[in-house]
């Protein structure tokens, strides 16, 4: 095994690669996926390597193309769609939500849906309210859907194979502030559990629990407490549904303190789902309440200064961990 430096860009492409390598019954789908090389370049050279018959553009029709990757799918084939953005997903919501989601169930087990969708979330790079939305949370929701978010280069290289190894529907959300952020990695990639968090980082005083593009941000806020001798425990969820009950627990049976960062709205949040699972399964464990760092509950702004302000960042995790140790903003 051999160590690799590579973008998550990079990792985005090269896990479709090699999925298309290792099984013919693998293609791509989606908006300008194919001579433009993808609207963040994830697939640039894939048409040229694959051609157009595993490298598909389509029209301008989200409802229309991802309902023809759920009829590829059972049939046999392994679709990855790519939605260009998570707000035009909204535009198939009835088919992931009211078809994709559902037939296992509403077939009494006979067919499944082994669908891969990747899109791409988040703010941070001036695209306005149309195109900034973290509504990954909202198909956390969905039952029938496994909902992740890769948030390393590492598992943005290694998710999507055993996502396409899943009988069901499989949601990926790759944050777009993360496509230029740049790693060393195995090479090969170590296989993933697409059941599990990870901790990212160990600690003793309070638990950060995040994922996404919220990460790196929440690792450099617990490299700037541990100047203040502040010990905080990241976890990285990656998974959002099904959520890693155990090591969320665990984490907090360790710390006994949690600040919970969510780009998602605060209103009906992943934020709030999380918070209230450690309150049904280890309140016992607390010191103090969970507290939550999520977005404005605004449309996210195009102007920068108001984009910054909208969203979670270092300073605002800090003063988090601050006030619930009780030391003050």
């Amino acid at each position: 095994m051999s160590r690799v430096t590579m973008t998550y860009r990079e990792a985005c492409r090269q896990a479709i690669r090699e999925a298309m390598l290792r099984d013919e019954r693998v293609f791509l789908m989606g908006e300008d996926v194919g001579a433009y090389g993808g609207c963040f370049a994830v697939s640039k050279g894939l048409l040229d390597e694959f051609g157009p018959s595993r490298i598909r553009d389509t029209p301008l029709s989200e409802s229309g193309f991802v309902g023809a990757g759920i009829g590829a799918a059972i049939e046999g084939m392994r679709p990855i769609v790519e939605i260009m953005t998570v707000n035009f997903s909204l535009l198939a919501l009835d088919q992931i939500m009211n078809n994709a989601a559902t037939l296992r169930h509403m077939s009494g087990g006979q067919l499944g849906v082994p669908l891969v969708i990747r899109m791409a979330t988040g703010a941070g790079r001036q695209l306005a309210a149309q195109h900034s939305h973290s509504l990954e949370g909202w198909y956390a929701h969905i039952p029938g859907l496994t909902v992740l978010a890769p948030g390393v280069v590492e598992d943005a290289r290694a998710m999507l194979w055993p996502a396409l190894q899943d009988p069901d529907p499989v949601l990926i959300f790759e944050n777009a502030a993360l496509y230029n952020s740049e790693a060393e990695i195995d090479d090969p990639p170590p296989v993933v559990d697409i059941r599990s968090a990870a901790v990212r980082r160990h600690g003793s005083d309070v638990t950060l629990i995040t994922y996404g593009g919220s990460l790196h941000k929440t690792i450099a806020a617990a490299e700037q407490l541990a100047s203040e001798d502040i010990d905080a425990e990241v976890v990285d969820l990656r998974v959002l549904r099904p959520l890693d009950d155990a090591t969320i627990m665990a984490s907090v049976a360790n710390t006994h303190r949690v600040v919970v960062v969510d780009e998602g709205w605060r209103t009906g949040s992943l934020a709030a789902e999380i918070t209230t699972r450690i309150v049904e399964q280890a309140f016992w464990d607390l010191d103090g309440p969970v507290a939550r760092v999520c977005s404005a509950e605004v449309p996210i702004p195009y102007a920068k200064h108001l984009e910054d302000a909208a969203l979670p960042d270092v300073d605002k995790i800090v003063h988090a961990v601050r006030r619930t140790l009780g030391e003050g903003a």
